[in-house]
């Protein structure tokens, strides 16, 4: 691995291209179940044709696990929002078309998103009272069976020179309801402290999606509780907060 085919380095991972592929290469402790569960996402979405970079290998590389996929000749639309800021706009919109397109895609092999949602709150140390009036709530909402990301954002998001975009990081895919992907989107950007953006996001989706933002806003609580799990302290009080943003 050179320096100079290093894509992004996080603090659990890094992702490089090699030639015509893009090896994301795991830390020694990561998970295996969670390294195998993305591949296994991956491989599945692939299947509905919907557009990802094809699945190449399950490997390990220096005695490190890592998925390997094809190369995407292009920029992502964070690459194209921080190049153009002028056209942020445009591509936001863009990227909630290409989401909206993928809500037309289904597979019943993915896990559902209801039943992942309620695992986690379980898990979110809120307490007892919250979870049950939160599974309640969940308990309430449509579960549909949509092909749904689960970290939708610009940075996931590769467009090609020819205007193909290709959608990477299936690691939290699940096929639900396709307003409770969008709430998360909307979180995910007030967490990274993008607050106009991410209620452009929330206007732009609606209208596209033909939806009511307050159906939109039914599933906030609960994401909010279910992201928690991901054990962020600087993002906890915010999220806490967010499960009562709007009454049951």
């Amino acid at each position: 691995m050179k320096p100079d085919s290093i894509i992004v380095t996080r603090p659990n991972k890094v992702i490089y291209r090699d030639g015509d592929v893009v090896v994301k290469l795991f830390n020694e402790d990561y998970s295996h179940a969670d390294i195998l569960n993305e591949a296994h996402n991956h491989a599945i979405v692939e299947e509905t044709g919907f557009p990802v970079p094809k699945l190449e290998a399950v490997t390990k590389i220096d005695g490190k696990w890592a998925i390997v996929t094809q190369f995407i000749d292009g920029k992502t639309l964070a690459q194209c929002m921080e190049e153009a800021p002028e056209k942020a706009d445009a591509y936001l919109a863009h990227m909630v078309d290409v989401q909206i397109m993928m809500h037309s895609y289904s597979s019943g092999k993915l896990r559902h998103l209801t039943d992942k949602m309620y695992e986690r709150i379980g898990l979110s140390g809120l307490n007892q009272a919250t979870q049950f009036e939160l599974h309640a709530r969940l308990g309430s909402l449509p579960k549909n069976f949509k092909l749904c990301h689960g970290d939708m954002n610009p940075s996931n998001v590769i467009i090609t020179n020819a205007g193909q975009a290709f959608v990477t990081d299936w690691s939290h895919a699940t096929h639900g309801n396709a307003s409770a992907d969008a709430a998360r989107t909307y979180l995910l950007f007030r967490l990274a402290g993008q607050d106009a953006q991410a209620e452009k996001y929330f206007d732009l989706f609606c209208e596209k999606a033909g939806c009511d933002r307050d159906y939109v806003q039914k599933w906030l609580p609960v994401v909010a509780a279910s992201h928690l799990v991901k054990g962020q302290p600087v993002e906890r009080e915010f999220l806490v907060r967010w499960t009562n943003v709007v009454e049951y």
